[in-house]
């Protein structure tokens, strides 16, 4: 049953079908959901950049699933090491830092310790 004057939340234009319809089209209705989910900043959209680009720089330089790399490669390659998702403490007193499954561990000024956790 049709519902008069319905209108869709998108464009406005009347809607012709279902009685629970919300929009005319899917590009109508893929608008307004695309505006919804839109950040008002770019903040969400740089943070996902960044650890993006570190998860990448990660996964280049340990093929192996545990390596050992000097900090500045890593610096060089553009990895920004603010930008994480989770830090582990084990047991023993050792501090990972992992942007998803892949993680490194800070050796000393130089080096860094690169794995994958599985």
């Amino acid at each position: 049953m049709q519902m008069e004057n319905q209108t869709c939340l998108e464009c406005g234009d009347k809607i012709i079908g279902r009685s629970d319809k919300k929009f005319c089209s899917d590009a109508c209705r893929n608008a307004f959901n695309n505006k919804q989910n839109k950040t008002t900043t770019n903040l969400m959209r740089n943070v996902n950049n960044k650890l993006r680009k570190n998860y990448r720089i990660l996964s280049e330089n340990n093929t192996e699933g545990k390596t050992k790399i000097i900090k500045s490669k890593l610096e060089s390659a553009g990895f920004d090491f603010s930008y994480i998702t989770q830090i582990i403490t084990y047991k023993n007193g050792s501090q990972y830092f992992f942007i998803y499954d892949k993680g490194y561990k800070i050796l000393d000024h130089e080096w860094v310790l690169i794995v994958d956790r599985k």
